[in-house]
């Protein structure tokens, strides 16, 4: 079996699961979250848990078993207590600010560079700590905007200028030396 897999995924009190064929509906507080899940595999609601099975042994069977425990228990954790990405600029000049549902960055180009705001994403601006917060209910969601603002200037290895995750190392190289 599965170590992931065979896991119960337990439903917390606020949280709702509705299983209708293969499409899982979770409900919660923070919002609601739908996915189909793979045809080979199935879910069933067993004591307040969601139990995730696999019809055969199969390499790609043990695969999907995993996958599909671990992407329902991330919905459940997603409408219950929702995802949250921190990332910090730096850079002398660097800056962000947020006008309406618009991120508009300041990244040493020749111009701003503009992004709209995706729907089910909430994007925080904290200028003074030169923090952007990217919050949501879809952890995939989350994570590919995250990494779509800091795909704008990546940090590079010379001085760690650029934006990064928040704790995130960058190692720097020596540069050039006179001689």
């Amino acid at each position: 079996m599965s170590r992931v897999g065979k896991m119960p995924i337990p439903i917390p009190d606020k949280a709702k699961v509705d299983i209708k064929a293969r499409m899982i509906t979770v409900t919660g507080p923070k919002g609601t979250l739908n996915r189909e899940i793979h045809a080979d595999m199935s879910a069933a609601i067993e004591e307040n848990q969601v139990i995730v099975s696999r019809p055969s042994e199969q390499k790609k069977h043990r695969a999907l078993h995993g996958l599909t425990r671990a992407l329902l228990n991330n919905m459940v954790i997603g409408v219950t207590e929702g995802y949250k990405k921190e990332l910090e600029l730096r850079g002398v000049g660097y800056r962000s600010e947020l006008k309406g549902k618009v991120l508009v960055l300041h990244l040493g180009y020749s111009h701003p560079i503009v992004m709209r705001q995706p729907d089910g994403i909430d994007i925080e601006v904290l200028p003074k700590e030169n923090k952007i917060i990217v919050t949501g209910v879809d952890k995939e969601l989350v994570g590919q905007v995250a990494a779509k603002i800091r795909g704008f200037r990546k940090p590079e290895p010379y001085k760690g200028k650029g934006i990064r995750y928040v704790g995130e190392y960058v190692r720097t190289k020596a540069g050039k030396t006179a001689g």
